[in-house]
């Protein structure tokens, strides 16, 4: 293998082209990018960089070093418009194409957005931090449609800058899915304590110059309005290629697709039906994928953590595992009204999840007691 096309300067495709090297391979590594930037970490733009606290630099993956060591070609500012297995190439959008023996997909995805929404504010990128942050001048009331985890953080940076916030959520609860009822009234009581107005069970239709119209006819006032719906992933590139897409790039469970030579990580990567579109479990498919990419098989599989950080208002939010929001949760330290507190889920006696806030040390030690993960595993053999 001669040349490897990295599709997506995300961290997941910086996480392949370093384990590319870690695992030995000295052929060619060209890491394609939409964007014209060099590979950016991105949580820290819905909190210390849209609060004006974080520089540019500080969200750099990349230092003088790396990029010696790595001896990446770069293409950015260009995206990928096709892949032609046939003839090995990734067509690009300036026109050229690059030959790769092997390919990475880590295209990630965009920021979804709703129809009547035309103007909104996402938070996806590093312009589109750099675009809501000039929006957030003092005295602006702003609207954040989606309680999810980027819709608390900009919620919880905004009132940071001092800023009027409204969040309309249509659940029951925040997170309700994920944590079950009980964890999700401690983050909407986070959201309540700090002076967010937040608003759940409600439906948006559309925004205006007078704020966030509701099905029910009335209007949120809104200066500023954000939309943290989740992404949508990045495929449509791929149309033709012979590979499997639908809620991302399909993959078996070591993240091959149904070419050898293409893998599949990140947010866009849907290994096992499954599709996860958290910071770690982009970081760690990758060293699963190369290996099985330079193998030209599948011969490990991957095995998801299921860690996700958030840091909201006073604290951080910690969850590892897979929990149902019907699984039962006890509390090992604190209580749900405490500043401080672990709770875990369990499923037919068996911890299934760790949960915690502003506890890091025990969370920490349950998350690898109680939920001990095994390395990827060599894959099975039929």
């Amino acid at each position: 293998m001669k040349r490897v096309a990295v599709v997506g300067a995300s961290l997941a495709g910086v996480r392949a082209a370093q384990e590319l090297r870690a695992q030995g391979y000295d052929g060619g590594i060209v890491l394609i990018g939409a964007e014209a930037h060099l590979p950016y970490d991105r949580p820290p733009l819905s909190k210390g960089f849209l609060a004006g606290t974080a520089s540019r630099e500080s969200l750099d993956l990349l230092d003088t070093g790396d990029l010696a060591s790595l001896a990446l070609d770069f293409r950015l500012g260009v995206a990928a418009t096709a892949l032609d297995p046939a003839e090995r190439r990734v067509r690009l959008s300036d026109g050229t194409s690059v030959h790769a023996d092997g390919v990475v997909i880590a295209t990630g995805g965009r920021a979804r957005t709703l129809p009547g929404f035309e103007g909104a504010h996402v938070l996806r990128t590093v312009d589109d931090a750099l675009a809501l942050r000039a929006a957030l001048v003092p005295g602006v009331r702003v609207a954040v449609v989606g309680a999810g985890f980027i819709g608390a953080e900009v919620a919880s940076t905004c009132r940071s800058l001092g800023l009027d916030v409204v969040v309309l959520e249509a659940l029951d609860a925040p997170l309700a899915p994920v944590l079950g009822p009980s964890l999700a009234a401690v983050c909407a009581r986070l959201h309540l304590d700090h002076g967010t107005d937040l608003r759940c069970g409600v439906q948006v239709t559309g925004i205006s110059p007078a704020g966030v119209s509701l099905a029910s006819g009335s209007v949120v006032p809104a200066d500023v309005v954000v939309t943290g719906v989740g992404m949508t992933p990045s495929t449509e590139w791929l149309a033709g290629s012979g590979l499997r897409v639908g809620n991302g790039v399909h993959t078996d469970e070591g993240l091959v697709t149904e070419l050898p030579s293409v893998v599949a990580v990140g947010d866009v990567a849907r290994y096992g039906g499954r599709r996860h579109e958290h910071w770690t479990n982009a970081s760690e498919q990758a060293p699963v994928a190369v290996a099985n990419l330079l193998a030209g098989h599948t011969a490990r599989t991957y095995t998801p953590s299921g860690y996700v950080w958030s840091d909201q208002y006073s604290g951080t939010l910690q969850l590892a595992g897979h929990p149902r929001p019907d699984d039962t949760v006890s509390f090992v330290d604190g209580d749900p009204s405490a500043a401080s507190f672990v709770a875990t889920f369990s499923r037919d006696g068996v911890t299934v999840g760790v949960f915690a806030w502003n506890n890091a040390k025990l969370f920490n030690r349950l998350r690898r007691q109680a939920l001990r993960r095994p390395e990827s595993q060599p894959a099975v053999q039929g």
